[in-house]
């Protein structure tokens, strides 16, 4: 006699036994025989008692097991609502799953595809589920397994165990990282349950040789059993099952295959694929009457299923956790003495961005890879790790800037790289984006220097994204806005700039959203454009703007002076509508800063929408929004907005987002780039970013604008220091480009060194008016003396700097910065007492007078007359609570760039005050300021070319 332990759904094999709930009793049920439509094979009278089976009680202990671990896991992660997804082609009826997956706390997402949907159809909609946070579980239906469909789901998701990968790890016996198929776990627990797993006990696997066939052949395997596989074609399937004790059916019998090869004393598992099916007058798999029950591995791979998804839930929530990375270091080749910059980035391999970015825990589907080197990292990435505690916050700051630099950037690297590559913390580098301006005008690249750079240095300083060009054609679209509406409403009637602005499209007439929320602030109710009155008319296309007030301009990304002042308007075809205007560097457009303060895309669209471009002749503020192109800026800022991933030196990770200046705009990255990072790192790891210029410029609008649009606040700041520079500012000669430095700077001087601490000291008191502990790094060169080092260190710990360390990072790499990073660390467990310089209720003039007093020293201010007016104008039209972004030279403490040291006694001028609205700051110009750079005489250009035959960039610096 043969004994059949369970069979699929479809009745296409001999017996089996009815399993039923405790408490019922099992009988036999007469089915079709094998290759037959309605066999009559009866079970014999003397059938000998068939092994016990529990498999309901199976599902039973999975579905209360599930429900237990999905309960724990939402008590740790409220928030926490895991889903399964399935793709159906047709239709189906998911009763059984849908109530299994209620029970234990899953959400079930059904996809409806045709039963003739297209291969690359269903991978679409498979890539739209992989990239789901949503979803932990993607089940594919048997008719939509297709090779390309089967390996587009991603391995993590694949609930069902049938990609290459989960197979793949499966028999490699990688079980803790694989997903075993649920109909394969079904089988082994049936033959578990009636004591068929024994050691040594030989298995026929009979069927199509596929995923499940070779998994479940391994699993048998890993107990100690004899498997073996065939097809249905093979001649000796009967001298197989005669060498076997347990024989396993996995896919119907051809038809007219005759039943001569069973053996009277075989046991048999027989199933079918399909997972989920459901049959009219079957029991629910909850209910404890007798009766006819679901088919057993049917129902139990549906039970297997759910576990899956609940085990590929606790995999994903555990990915989140904060966990010390295991990167992938590039170690140094350091000489002496050191090359130069691009020298530097070229003889280092960088690995692969792909790696880098799995290396931090970010998900493929989490990154855009730009070439092999870089890529933009989506802001999904936010809420996936919204529970994830945050990091050490560090600010890198510096003294008073001199021609001779003080290597902020280099500074930053070099930390990160000591904190990352020596002492194994998950570090962090958020820099600014350089604009090609100054990279082919006279300061050169930004991306670090010496052995503490970001790399490929020439990828970084040359387009990285395309970032600061879709700034321009935003900044510019906007630009010419403002002008052809001008044009437009002077040579059209009211009724005619209405018929073009809501055209009559195939006799219809519609608003586009963005006019209808014109309407709205308007205060215009009528939704239909023909019941619009004349007057309301008039007021909806008229938006009047004052040609004198257009503050908007138009930018490129080159230093070019001959554009500081232009005549636009001059072809005939402009009708004489002629003005003055300006372009400025593109940086310093207001979208940069935008950019940089945003924090998701839906705030980045209302700000962009803010941006005040000009008045009314009534005196009133016109927007982006008025001008109905707000939708088109966001549109091309859509990308720009995912900050970029790339690599240090030593193979550390940095991201690069987002470059305004910090004498014309707020100098510091992205708020975004912040918050990606602090959460990648953990709640031990440390984000490292810089504020452009001195303490005095870019740290105080890091605090008083950055901090307050981002909400964070930082542990530290470090503020750079050279021994040169110092010299400067004690009194020290002027220093002029291509001649070599004086003797001051170059020999043991340490009067000089004493003199020149007080802007250091000022740069300290500074920081301590926000309540941060300082850390000052002594940036070496090697003409600076032992002694000279140590005076500095001296007086900065004197002044009531935490610590003051020097640092070798641009010789040495990170191994030069571990003594500041051990400082930082130090200094970043001490409580701070963070808090803003002034409120911002206070009038906007004595904001400006705070930050002129508290933090430049100066007197008092004098404003002109067209800057008050200026602040009477925005404190009219409700612009008064804004921070203060203060525009004014990076050369000195005071307006006149030649005073260094710390000036005192001086009226700071303000000449004109402007705003950001989009942005959301108001901006004072001290003195002139110009927003667009020129070129010198010998540009860096001179040294930059390129290799024809390698393509290698040449003369970068």
């Amino acid at each position: 006699m043969w004994t059949l332990l369970a069979r699929s759904r479809r009745g296409c094999y001999c017996y089996r036994r009815q399993l039923l709930l405790p408490g019922t009793r099992g009988y036999a049920q007469r089915l079709p025989a094998i290759g037959t439509q309605d066999g009559a094979a009866e079970l014999p009278a003397a059938a000998r008692p068939l092994p016990a089976t529990d498999a309901m009680g199976s599902i039973r202990r999975i579905i209360l097991k599930c429900k237990a671990e999905l309960v724990a896991l939402k008590k740790c992660e409220p928030g926490f609502h895991p889903s399964l997804a399935i793709v159906q082609a047709g239709d189906g009826d998911m009763a059984e799953v849908k109530k299994m997956a209620e029970e234990v706390g899953l959400h079930v997402v059904q996809v409806h595809l045709r039963a003739e949907t297209a291969a690359k159809e269903i991978v679409n909609e498979i890539m739209k589920l992989n990239e789901d946070p949503k979803i932990h579980g993607l089940v594919l239906p048997l008719s939509l397994v297709s090779d390309e469909a089967l390996n587009a789901v991603n391995p993590e998701k694949d609930v069902d165990g049938i990609t290459d990968v989960n197979l793949g790890r499966l028999v490699r016996g990688n079980l803790s990282e694989c997903f075993v198929p649920p109909a394969v776990s079904a089988v082994m627990e049936l033959l578990d349950q009636a004591d068929l797993l024994t050691l040594g006990r030989k298995v026929l696997i009979i069927g199509e040789g596929g995923s499940r066939e070779a998994a479940l052949q391994k699993l048998v395997q890993m107990e100690g059993m004899v498997a073996v596989s065939c097809l249905w074609q093979s001649s000796n399937i009967a001298e197989l099952v005669n060498q076997t004790d347990v024989v396993v059916v996995t896919s119907p019998a051809p038809d007219g295959r005759r039943d001569d090869w069973l053996r009277a004393d075989s046991t048999i598992i027989a199933y079918d694929l399909p997972a989920f099916s459901s049959r009219s007058g079957c029991q629910d798999f909850q209910h404890d009457d007798p009766g006819p029950s679901h088919d057993e591995i049917g129902l139990l791979t549906v039970a297997l299923q759910i576990k899956n998804t609940v085990e590929s839930s606790t995999r994903w929530l555990k990915q989140q956790q904060h966990k010390r990375w295991n990167l992938q270091l590039l170690r140094l080749h350091t000489i002496s003495p050191v090359p130069s910059d691009i020298e530097i980035s070229r003889a280092q391999t960088p690995k692969p961005i792909s790696l880098l970015a799995k290396e931090i825990g970010l998900h493929p589907t989490e990154i855009e890879a730009y070439g092999r080197n870089k890529a933009k990292v989506k802001l999904s990435l936010l809420d996936r790790l919204k529970n994830q505690e945050e990091g050490k916050y560090v600010l890198v700051a510096g003294i008073t800037p001199t021609p001779l630099g003080e290597g902020k950037s280099t500074v930053t690297i070099g930390l990160v790289q000591a904190l990352g590559a020596h002492l194994g913390v998950n570090a962090f580098a958020c820099v600014r984006q350089p604009s090609q301006g100054p990279t082919f005008g006279v300061k050169g690249g930004a991306a670090g220097g010496g052995y503490s750079q970001v790399i490929p240095m020439e990828e970084f300083n040359l387009h990285l994204t395309g970032d600061i060009h879709a700034i321009t054609a935003a900044n510019n679209l906007l630009a010419a806005a403002i002008d052809a509406r001008m044009l437009h409403e002077a040579a059209q009637s009211d009724q005619a700039l209405y018929n073009r602005l809501v055209p009559n499209v195939n006799g219809e007439r519609h608003f586009s959203a963005i006019q209808l929320a014109r309407l709205a602030r308007l205060g215009i109710e009528a939704k239909e454009p023909r019941s619009l009155t004349p007057a309301e008319i008039a007021k909806f296309v008229r938006l009047d703007i004052d040609p004198s007030t257009v503050t908007w301009q138009r930018v490129i990304d080159t230093n070019d002076r001959f554009l500081r002042k232009i005549t636009i308007g001059q072809s005939n075809t402009e009708k004489g509508f002629i003005r003055e205007a300006q372009f400025d560097i593109a940086v310093a457009s207001e979208i940069m800063a935008i950019l940089a303060l945003t924090d998701s895309l839906a705030d980045m669209k209302n700000r962009l929408g803010k941006i005040v471009v000009a008045n009314d002749r009534k005196g009133q503020p016109v927007t982006a929004e008025d001008l109905g192109v707000s939708g088109a800026l966001a549109v091309l800022m859509k990308d720009a907005i995912k900050p970029t991933l790339m690599q240090t030196l030593e193979g550390t990770p940095v991201f690069v987002h987002a470059g305004p200046f910090a004498n014309i705009a707020h100098g510091n990255s992205s708020v975004l780039a912040d918050k990606l990072a602090l959460k990648l790192v953990g709640n031990e790891g440390f984000v490292v970013t810089e504020a452009g210029f001195g303490a005095d410029i870019g740290m105080e609008k890091f605090f008083n604008i950055k901090c307050r649009a981002s909400g964070l606040q930082p542990d530290v700041v470090v503020l750079v220091a050279t021994i040169r520079a110092l010299k400067m500012h004690g009194g020290g000669p002027n220093v002029s480009a291509g001649k070599p430095l004086a003797k001051e700077y170059t020999e043991e001087n340490l009067p000089l060194v004493a003199d020149g601490c007080c802007n250091l000291q000022k740069q300290i008191q500074i920081a301590q008016l926000f309540g941060i502990p300082v850390v000052v790094a002594v940036n070496i060169f090697t003409t600076d003396t032992k002694a000279e080092i140590e005076l500095v260190c001296d007086i900065a710990k004197g002044s009531g700097a935490y610590d003051a360390v020097p640092c070798d990072h641009w010789a040495a790499g990170g191994r030069g910065a571990v003594q500041l990073a051990q400082a930082v660390s130090k200094a970043a467990d001490q409580k701070s007492s963070f808090r803003y310089l002034y409120d911002l209720q206070m009038p906007i003039v004595e904001k400006i007078r705070t930050i002129a007093q508290e933090v430049y020293g100066a007197e008092d201010i004098e404003l002109s007359p067209r800057a008050q007016s200026k602040v009477d104008l925005y404190t009219s039209q409700g612009f008064g609570e804004l921070p203060i972004c203060m525009a004014k030279t990076h050369l000195s403490l005071s307006h006149q760039s030649e005073r260094k040291g710390v000036p005192t006694g001086f009226i700071l001028p303000i000449q004109d005050v402007r705003a950001s609205i989009g942005a959301g700051f108001i901006y004072p110009l001290v003195g002139t300021m110009s927003t667009m750079p020129g070129l010198p005489t010998r540009p860096c250009f001179y040294d930059i070319d390129l290799d024809s035959e390698t393509e290698q960039v040449r003369g970068l610096f």
